[in-house]
C-alpha cells in the first residue's frame, strides 16, 4: 500500500515537473519572439527616420534655392525701382524749380500789370460813380415827373368822375349829333346838333347841372338867351333857349342844383320846335355828348 502511495506521489511529482518544464519552454519561446519583434520594430523605425531625413533635406534644399532666387530677384527689382525713384525725384525737383521760377515771374508781371492798371481802375471808378450819380439824378427827375403826371392823371380822373345832373326834367326830343345829321324843322334841312334838346314847358326852372362859376350870360343869335358855367377838369355847360337868366350873375359861384333861369323859346334855329331847353357839355372847348356825363 505504501509503495503504491509512493509510486503515485512520484508520478504526481514527475508529472508536475514535466508541466513546469513545458511552461518554461513556452515562456522562453514567447519572450524570444517578443524580443525579435521589438528589435525588428526599432530597425524599421531607424530606416524610416533616415528616409524622412533624406527627403526633408532634399525639400529644404529646393526651398532654400527658391527663396534665394526670389530674394535675389526682389533685391534686383528694389534696386531698379530705387534707381528709377531717385531719377524721378530729381526730375520732379527740377520741374518744381522751373515751375516756381515761372510762377515767380508771372506773379511779378501780374503785380506790375495790377500796379499799372490801378490808375485806370480809379479813373473807371470815378467815371462809373459819375454815371451812377447822373443815373440817380435822372431817376429822381423821372420819379418826380412820373409822380407829377400821376397826380395830374389822378386829378383828371377825379375830375372826369364828375356826374352832371339833368338841368330840367323831361324827355330828350333831339339827341346829340356831331358826326351825323338831324333834320331841323326851322331850317328845313339836315344839320349837326351840338347838344341835346330836353322837352319842358315854358317857365320851367332850369338848374345848374354841376357846381361851377358863371362865366357868361349872352343872347346867342342861334340859340337865344344862354348861360355858360365853367366847371373843374376843363368842363363847361351851356343852357340855351332860355326865357330869362336873371337868377345868376357873371362871376358868381353856383352849386349843383341851383336855379339859373327858366325855359323859353328864344332860339332862332329852333323856334318852330316844341318848348325845350337846349343843353350842351364841352370839355377843353370840344363838344361832348351830354348823355355820356349825365347820371
Amino acid at each position: 500500500m505504501r509503495n503504491d502511495r509512493r509510486k503515485d506521489r512520484t508520478r504526481n511529482i514527475s508529472g508536475r515537473h514535466n508541466e513546469s518544464g513545458s511552461i518554461k519552454n513556452a515562456l522562453y519561446i514567447t519572450g524570444t519572439i517578443l524580443a525579435l519583434g521589438v528589435i525588428a520594430f526599432f530597425i524599421t523605425v531607424m530606416i524610416y527616420n533616415n528616409s524622412l531625413e533624406k527627403v526633408y533635406t532634399d525639400l529644404e534644399g529646393e526651398k532654400i534655392g527658391e527663396v534665394t532666387d526670389t530674394t535675389n530677384n526682389e533685391i534686383e527689382e528694389a534696386s531698379t525701382n530705387l534707381g528709377r525713384t531717385i531719377e524721378e525725384m530729381e526730375n520732379e525737383v527740377q520741374s518744381t524749380s522751373v515751375e516756381n521760377e515761372e510762377e515767380t515771374v508771372a506773379n511779378v508781371e501780374t503785380k506790375k500789370e495790377e500796379k499799372e492798371a490801378e490808375p485806370k481802375k480809379e479813373e473807371t471808378k470815378k467815371v462809373s460813380e459819375t454815371k451812377e450819380d447822373k443815373s440817380k439824378e435822372n431817376k429822381d427827375e423821372k420819379a418826380v415827373v412820373n409822380e407829377t403826371q400821376n397826380q395830374e392823371t389822378k386829378e383828371e380822373t377825379k375830375q372826369e368822375e364828375l356826374k352832371f345832373a339833368y338841368p330840367v326834367d323831361g324827355e330828350i326830343m333831339k339827341e346829340y349829333a356831331k358826326d351825323n345829321l338831324v333834320y331841323s324843322e326851322t331850317l328845313k334841312e339836315w344839320v349837326t346838333h351840338d347838344g341835346v334838346d330836353i322837352k319842358a314847358d315854358k317857365t320851367t326852372v332850369v338848374k345848374a347841372s354841376e357846381k361851377g362859376k358863371v362865366t357868361a350870360i349872352k343872347n346867342d343869335p342861334r340859340y337865344g338867351t344862354t348861360v355858360i358855367i365853367e366847371h373843374s377838369g376843363g368842363f363847361e355847360t351851356r343852357y340855351a333857349n332860355l326865357l330869362t337868366a336873371e337868377f345868376v350873375n357873371v362871376g358868381e359861384e353856383v352849386s349843383k342844383g341851383q336855379t339859373i333861369g327858366t325855359v323859353g323859346n328864344t332860339g332862332a334855329f329852333e323856334v318852330l320846335d316844341d318848348s325845350h331847353l337846349h343843353f350842351e357839355i364841352l370839355k377843353n372847348e370840344e363838344y361832348q355828348d351830354p348823355m355820356l356825363y349825365i347820371g
